[in-house]
């Protein structure tokens, strides 16, 4: 079998360090042409695609003309899919007009600037899909990273959840080349780096707490620690699931410290996990025993990639990869820093049943 044209939409740093490569790893998957706002974003990224490996690359971009636009690619019958990776406030436009066309997406984390625009877009997908069958994936690579799932694991091994603590502490430099993109720089949605990142963590947290475990209230505090990160750039809530259980939430992504835990305890034990690093500590006090697994380090985008191929094919969505699954990281990051700008008041989620 021939594998599945793709387009790839963006020519930015994620595209060309991970997308292209990973499309290059997948035996499911061509890249039959990039577009991207400029033509020469589209040429820079597809200058990375060996001629082995596919004889030609198209170019297409915002500002071309005759036969080379975003419509015109969209058109095309050789591509089956798109995969999406734009500034935040622009992707659902996008996305909505590639499924219209019948192509697969798979757009990058997070889903949309808010929940009100997720929700719609989601609404939009039901009906459009619902015609021609078009898959929409969100790609979020940390549910591909083996240790959350293996963390998961361990927290159902341990009995019932009692309390957790998450500590997500670094500094976004003003030199780093993801700041320096300017619709970062500037950012026109809420949170920056909290929203564009955070997404990130939640989608990790929430499966290590499992469905049985899911957040169900917030009450936050924010604040803005450098001021090149605004609006804000520090979060620090305690959250309550629906079975009774709180904890705390603290995260910066402008302080000096740095921290990247995430601490699950159980009736009989606590998991410790780190990412590629799992700690499972069985017990209590001079009885405890600790187990630690680590795993090979993989951003998981080749993973999430091969994934989504591999639903065009089956044509049944990968649950790892739904917008549903993605509303709810987005809720969560977001009830937190509506807290945060009305003094902490209580908020109370609602799309937080998909793990």
């Amino acid at each position: 079998m021939a594998p599945l044209g793709i387009a790839i939409i963006g020519g930015g740093i994620f595209v060309k360090e991970q997308h292209i490569p990973a499309v290059l790893a997948s035996p499911l998957l061509s890249i039959k042409a990039i577009w991207s706002r400029t033509h020469k974003t589209a040429e820079d990224a597809a200058k990375l695609v060996p001629s082995h490996a596919t004889p030609s690359v198209d170019l297409y971009s915002g500002h071309d003309q005759d036969g080379k636009s975003y419509e015109d690619l969209i058109k095309r019958d050789d591509i089956d899919g798109v995969i999406i990776a734009l500034p935040i406030t622009e992707q659902p436009l996008y996305i909505e007009r590639a499924l219209a066309a019948g192509k697969h997406v798979l757009a990058e984390k997070p889903i949309a600037e808010d929940i009100e625009s997720a929700s719609k877009l989601i609404v939009y997908y039901k009906e459009i899909s619902a015609k021609n069958k078009a898959i929409l994936a969100i790609a979020e690579n940390f549910r591909f990273q083996p240790g959350w799932a293996y963390g998961a694991e361990k927290v159902k091994e341990l009995g019932k959840v009692t309390g957790f603590v998450v500590r997500l502490h670094s500094m976004m430099e003003p030199t780093n080349k993801y700041y320096l993109t300017p619709w970062r720089t500037s950012p026109e949605y809420q949170g920056g780096f909290l929203l564009d990142g955070g997404v990130h963590f939640t989608a990790a947290f929430r499966r290590l707490l499992g469905a049985e475990n899911a957040i169900e209230t917030v009450q936050a505090q924010t604040a803005l620690v450098s001021s090149h990160l605004a609006p804000v750039d520090t979060i620090n809530a305690l959250l309550k699931t629906k079975s009774g259980v709180i904890g705390s939430y603290l995260t910066s992504v402008g302080t000096t410290m740095n921290a990247f835990e995430f601490h699950i305890a159980c009736e009989q034990g606590v998991v410790k996990a780190e990412g590629a690093k799992v700690i499972t500590v069985r017990g209590v006090g001079s009885d405890a025993m600790e187990e630690e697994q680590v795993f090979e380090k993989t951003s998981g985008v080749k993973e999430e990639v091969h994934a989504w191929a591999e639903s065009i094919l089956s044509g049944i969505p990968n649950p790892n990869q739904t917008p549903e699954q993605a509303l709810a990281d987005l809720e969560l990051i977001e009830m937190m820093l509506s807290s945060g700008r009305h003094h902490g008041a209580r908020r109370k989620l609602e799309y937080q049943g998909f793990v």
